[in-house]
């Protein structure tokens, strides 16, 4: 027997609503939360069209191929990025005309494990043998308005399509737990002599039930940091040249939500876990990509993007984006409407954080010590060419950012 998707309502009639306007497809993203007996689909969003594909909407030729297989996963990466703890891109949704009905199946496949491979590149924790690793596909004719519901085993490169039911149910989205936590972080990433000259990766690779309201029970979770260790213990860690650091220092906001269906305490612990640290690692991976694409000066101090909430109407549940001190309200309002597809006012975005700051620093020094003679040791690296060092290696210094953060962190130390 397949998987049960439990469907909020308004999912329906959204995806009722969208109309072709003469082209062969639409396709989206299904977001929710999985459990071990169904799955809870709370939003659906259509990816939005590239320029040069609303110059072309009534190509007569318009088949399977036209699906961009490298811009739908692009925009399910970014949607990934806004999503809370606890909850997921559980799928994709195609809306196709009668003709075309039968051409998507392999271009659907391959898009479903294209997506979730992007997603998984960038999460910094693994996921559990007890997870649910099947991802949905539903396929809407848009003349006879006939569903197709079939799942694949992401994990399962040889999987085959399963059918599964898809039931649309009212009040789905009044039905979560909020878990809220702010976690004081404080972390020094220190940069060896081989980083400047090497990349960073050969481095770094080291309970309640359903309230028929909005308003969703919420909990106040502590975050407890782990004890200094006894001056007895005996360390294995190996002494290196540090030729320079990053330090991230702030409080992080960290927001994650469970269904209201029978909640589990390790799900809602690992939801939270789950939050704080990627919403750790998305901010790195932000501020490197705004120091490259945009080529800001070096300088010792730069700030984090700050985090910015958004309810979903109708819900409790908040959704999320990042905002530098220098964008607007209307540059964030305008993101999330071209992600999600939704209208999102002003006054509904939240800035639940003070702004954060990363402070890159270099402890190279200016001479090379007057006993070295060999040949083969390097010129010291300038305070340029670790800046450099650090904006090509954006990727690792997160992921070394967030292994700071896990092995400082309780709750087992992040041991998922």
């Amino acid at each position: 027997m397949g998987r049960t998707y439990i469907v909020e309502e308004t999912v329906g009639q959204y995806i009722s609503n969208i109309n072709l306007q003469g082209k062969p497809f639409v396709s989206g993203l299904l977001i929710g939360q999985c459990s071990s007996q169904k799955d809870y689909v709370i939003l659906a969003t259509r990816t939005p069209p590239k320029e040069e594909q609303n110059e072309n909407i009534k190509h007569p030729k318009a088949n399977s191929d036209t699906l961009d297989e490298e811009w739908a996963t692009e925009h399910a990466s970014q949607v990934s990025r806004m999503l809370p703890g606890g909850l997921v891109v559980l799928g994709i949704f195609i809306i196709t005309t009668l003709e075309l009905a039968d051409d998507f199946q392999n271009a659907l496949r391959r898009l479903i494990f294209s997506v979730e491979k992007s997603i998984n590149r960038k999460r910094l924790w693994t996921v559990t043998e007890e997870e649910v690793s099947e991802r949905v596909i539903l396929h809407i004719c848009s003349s006879t308005k006939k569903l197709s519901c079939r799942t694949y085993d992401v994990h399962d490169p040889k999987s085959s399509a399963r059918p599964a039911d898809w039931k649309y149910q009212n009040r789905v989205l009044t039905s979560w737990l909020s878990l809220e936590c702010t976690v004081h972080v404080n972390i020094h990433i220190p940069l060896s002599a081989t980083s400047v000259s090497y990349t960073l990766e050969k481095n770094t690779k080291k309970k309640s039930r359903g309230n028929p309201q909005a308003t969703a029970h919420s909990f106040d979770v502590r975050v407890l940091t782990q004890l200094s260790l006894n001056s007895d213990h005996r360390s294995t860690a190996t002494v290196q040249i540090c030729s320079g650091s990053v330090n991230l220092r702030g409080d992080v906001k960290c927001r994650a939500y469970i269904h209201s269906n029978r909640p589990k305490v390790k799900d809602a612990v690992q939801a939270v876990k789950r939050d704080i640290l990627n919403t750790v690692a998305d901010r790195c991976e932000i501020l490197f990509e705004d120091l490259i694409l945009n080529e800001i000066p070096e300088k010792k101090n730069y700030e984090l993007p700050q985090r910015v909430f958004v309810p979903l109407p109708g819900s409790a549940i908040m959704l999320c984006d990042y905002k530098f001190g220098d964008e607007s309200a209307e540059e964030i309002r305008d993101h999330f409407s071209e992600m999600f597809d939704h209208e999102i006012q002003i006054e509904d975005l939240e800035i639940a954080e003070e702004v954060n700051t990363a402070c890159i620093t270099s402890s190279v020094k200016s001479e090379a010590s007057p006993t070295n003679t060999s040949d083969e040791q390097p010129e010291p690296p300038s305070k340029t060419t670790v800046g450099l060092k650090i904006k090509q290696n954006i990727g690792a210094i997160a992921a070394l950012a967030v292994a700071v953060l896990a092995a400082g962190i309780s709750f087992h130390y992040f041991s998922d």
